[in-house]
């Protein structure tokens, strides 16, 4: 019994093993096509080049002769940034709100909060981008950014709602008995308790921002201005020569910022999925 239980394992790991290789795959061969020669990367398949070059870099990272490469890292990570501390603020403060606090029309805003998650993005950019250019903000981040210090996403709102449920409420009545007001016990109890939900949050939406090219193609246009995801598509031009080895250059390099996240926070991120999803 135990070898055939340990044959069956063995079986598994393997199966497992192929099918995370096979899609993994797409990954190490553009990694692999960032140090061809451009003339290669199409002729040879296989993941390992034949003859190792980082000129691939060096004119990826020039782009042009008047922006570097790094000004579309500093514009996506401020991006990033900034979006990840409004959702933090914003959507930590309406989950407490929904899972704490009693004021009239509780239940029918939350309906109407969760609504807005069967709405498609494309059914509201018009009239989001007509106010925004009303107001000036078109080509600048503003409306990449402003959405998010207004709790826009649901999802996260609905996700540290369901953390903030499993903390128990004898907390919140013995911080109201040594005197702590509702932002107390926000600031005191539920925010601490929060963390892993918080770093869920913080991942999510910097990986989120971070690959986002629907919204940031709309709202900008200059190109000093671009993020990284706008800035690789000009590594590809249908009337002219592409420059192929840059572009998987820049892509593996614009990989790094999102790998060191999720393997500095890996734990915090599994657990705030798995407690979100089971508490409440």
């Amino acid at each position: 019994m135990f070898k055939r239980q340990k044959t069956i394992s063995i079986i598994k790991f393997i199966l497992l093993l192929v099918f995370a290789l096979a899609v993994l795959y797409p990954l190490f061969w553009m990694i692999g096509s960032s140090f061809k020669p451009e003339t290669d990367i199409f002729k040879n398949l296989g993941v390992i080049p034949k003859t190792f070059v980082l000129e691939n870099y060096k004119i990826g990272w020039q782009s042009n002769g008047r922006v570097t490469f790094s000004t579309y890292f500093f514009n996506s990570i401020m991006v990033s940034v900034l979006c990840v501390l409004g959702n933090l603020l914003s959507c930590t403060l309406a989950a407490y709100a929904f899972a704490r606090l009693r004021f009239k029309c509780k239940n029918l805003m939350f309906v109407l909060m969760m609504m807005t998650l069967m709405l498609p993005q494309h059914a509201i950019i018009v009239p989001q981008y007509v106010y925004f250019y009303k107001m000036g903000w078109i080509d600048t981040i503003i409306p990449l950014v402003l959405p998010k210090f207004l709790a826009t996403d649901a999802f996260f709102v609905y996700l540290l709602i369901q953390f903030i449920k499993g903390i128990p409420r004898e907390l919140d009545e013995a911080a109201i008995v040594d005197g702590c007001s509702s932002y107390g016990v926000f600031f005191k109890i539920i925010l601490p308790l929060c963390q892993p939900a918080l770093v869920t949050t913080t991942i999510f939406t910097f990986m989120w921002s971070w690959n986002d090219f629907f919204t940031q193609i709309i709202y900008l246009r200059t190109a000093d201005k671009y993020t990284v995801t706008l800035a690789l598509r000009m590594f590809v031009d249908s009337t002219a020569k592409s420059a192929y080895g840059a572009m998987f250059a820049m892509s593996t390099l614009s990989i790094i910022p999102i790998l060191i996240l999720f393997i500095f926070f890996q734990k915090q991120l599994i657990e705030g999925v798995a407690t979100s999803g089971l508490k409440g």
